[in-house]
């Protein structure tokens, strides 16, 4: 049975598990890919793949620009993305905002559909934790683009690697606080935390936020079981390479192979 597993031993953002899926195709998968992610339509965003190394070991980046700026050079964290309330003079997008966005992405109707799934999964996340109808929940614009194309593009690689299977280990999501706009959180950040509910998690030995909401959902939607790595015939593994340095190898791994599932 073709199988994906996700090794999230180093935490889950969806820059990350985008370039570990994206090192699992081909030299013509990953150029399809790479063309189909800059064609989605939405204007003055590109997408920059480009070969990096942490502690040692070769892995895949992927920068999302908007208008030539990289999302990370103007939001500290991921997390912040995703709040109803932000302090920057930004427009922000509701959920209906979104939705539209993603209706209009030059993509397949299930990747469309899966995109609008795993948002709604942040947003009511954040409902909850905000104590705010999903309606009323809103996503800083240049955050929230950032964060449609990193959704997209997983979306996009799942139905391009179309694996039988996806299981995934425990996630580490750091421990410690972050700082986002409302102030200073608690790390796993309370809608990381609420998206992990019923997913075996784990702090680790890394102080920092290890696994963001977009990462949370992105693995909470796609991955069918969690636990060790089972048997499996490997035959490719791709690295995913976060942004943050902590001193550790900073990469999500994703494995493709078989495993016999009689």
């Amino acid at each position: 049975m073709k199988t994906i597993f996700l090794d999230l031993a180093m935490g889950a953002a969806g820059d990350m598990l985008t370039a570990a899926l994206y090192e699992l195709l081909d030299e013509n998968g990953r150029a399809s890919f790479i063309k189909t992610v800059n064609s989605l339509g939405l204007t003055g965003v590109s997408v920059n793949i480009r070969g990096t190394s942490k502690c040692g070991i070769c892995g895949t980046a992927v920068d999302v620009l908007v208008d030539g700026v990289s999302e990370d050079d103007t939001v500290n964290h991921e997390h912040d993305h995703h709040h109803e309330h932000h302090e920057h003079h930004h427009v922000h997008s509701s959920m209906a905002d979104i939705d539209r966005i993603i209706d209009g992405l030059l993509v397949s109707d299930t990747v469309r559909i899966n995109a609008k799934k795993i948002y709604r999964i942040i947003a009511e996340a954040e409902s909850a934790v905000h104590g705010v109808p999903v309606t009323d929940i809103h996503f800083h614009e240049v955050g929230a683009i950032d964060a449609v194309v990193d959704v997209t593009s997983v979306c996009i690689l799942f139905e391009m690697l179309a694996p039988e299977k996806i299981c995934a280990s425990p996630v580490c999501v750091g421990y410690g606080t972050v700082e986002c706009a409302h102030g200073i959180l608690p790390v796993p950040a309370p809608a990381t935390a609420n998206i992990l509910k019923g997913i075996p998690m784990y702090s680790g030995d890394t102080k920092g936020e290890m696994c963001t909401p977009t990462g949370a959902a992105l693995i909470r939607y796609f991955a069918e079981e969690f636990g060790p790595m089972p048997v499996i015939v490997t035959q490719k593994i791709g690295y995913g390479m976060g942004k943050r340095d902590y001193g550790t190898a900073s990469a999500l791994r994703a494995m493709l192979g078989e495993i016999n599932d009689r």
